[in-house]
C-alpha cells in the first residue's frame, strides 16, 4: 500500500523531476502475457513520455501485440544504515529516493515532424553541448532517417509518484538521520539532508 505522506502530486514537482532524470524502465507484456522490463533513455513533454529505437525487435512486438504498458523512472539519494535510528535493530534500515510510474497506452509517432521535435528533446537533455545539426524532418539529411527509426508514444492514464525522505519519521528520528548523513558525507548525504528538509512537515522555513 502507498503510504500518503510520500505521495507527491504537484505537477512541478513531477515535471521538474523528469526533466532532470534520463533514464527509465518500461513495463510490457508479450503474447503469452510474460512480463518484460527494458531499460531506456526517455524524454517526458506535453504530458507524455517518449523513447526510440529500432522497428524490430521484442520491445516493439509487444506493443504491437498490447498497447498496454507501464513505465518507472526512479532516483535513489541515499542508503540509511539502521545504526542511524537503532543501535540494535536492522529493522530501520531503508533508502530516500523519487520515483514516478505510469500507466497508460503506447503507440508508435507515424508523424516525422513529430518525431523530429520529440528527438530534439533527447539531444537537449543527452548532449546540451550541441556539436550537430538541428534534426529538421524537412532536411534531406535526416529525413530518410527519421522515416527509419521508431519513436514511440506513451499516453499516461495514470501517474503516480513517490518521494520518500523520512516524512513518516518524529522529529527527533529524523534529527538523527540527519545528524548521521552529514557526519557521513558521501556524495549525495548533503542533497538529501535538502531534500529531507524541503519534505518534512515539521522543518520551518
Amino acid at each position: 500500500m502507498r503510504r500518503k505522506e510520500f505521495k507527491v502530486d504537484q505537477e512541478e514537482e513531477l515535471v521538474s523531476f523528469l526533466n532532470g532524470m534520463s533514464f527509465g524502465f518500461l513495463g510490457t507484456s508479450d503474447e503469452q502475457g510474460q512480463p518484460r522490463v527494458t531499460p531506456l533513455n526517455f524524454v517526458y513533454t506535453d504530458g507524455c513520455f517518449y523513447f526510440h529505437g529500432s522497428h524490430a525487435g521484442s520491445k516493439m512486438k509487444s506493443i504491437r501485440n498490447q498497447q498496454q504498458v507501464c513505465f518507472t523512472v526512479a532516483d535513489e539519494y541515499a542508503f540509511i544504515p539502521s545504526y542511524f535510528s537503532d543501535p540494535e535493530l536492522a529493522c530501520p534500515a531503508t533508502a530516500y529516493f523519487k520515483s514516478v510510474t505510469a500507466y497508460g497506452t503506447a503507440e508508435p509517432v507515424e508523424d516525422i515532424s513529430e518525431k523530429a521535435s520529440v528527438l530534439s528533446l533527447f539531444m537537449k537533455k543527452l548532449q546540451p553541448e550541441g556539436g550537430y545539426d538541428s534534426i529538421d524532418a524537412e532536411d534531406p539529411k535526416y529525413r530518410p532517417r527519421l522515416k527509419g527509426v521508431a519513436v514511440v508514444r506513451i499516453t499516461p492514464e495514470e501517474i503516480t509518484a513517490k518521494f520518500k525522505f523520512g516524512q513518516n519519521l518524529k522529529e527527533e528520528e529524523r534529527s538523527g538521520i540527519i545528524s548521521g548523513l552529514s557526519e557521513r558525507n558521501n556524495p549525495r548525504d548533503e542533497e538529501t539532508i535538502e531534500m529531507m528538509k524541503k519534505y518534512c512537515p515539521f522543518h520551518a522555513e
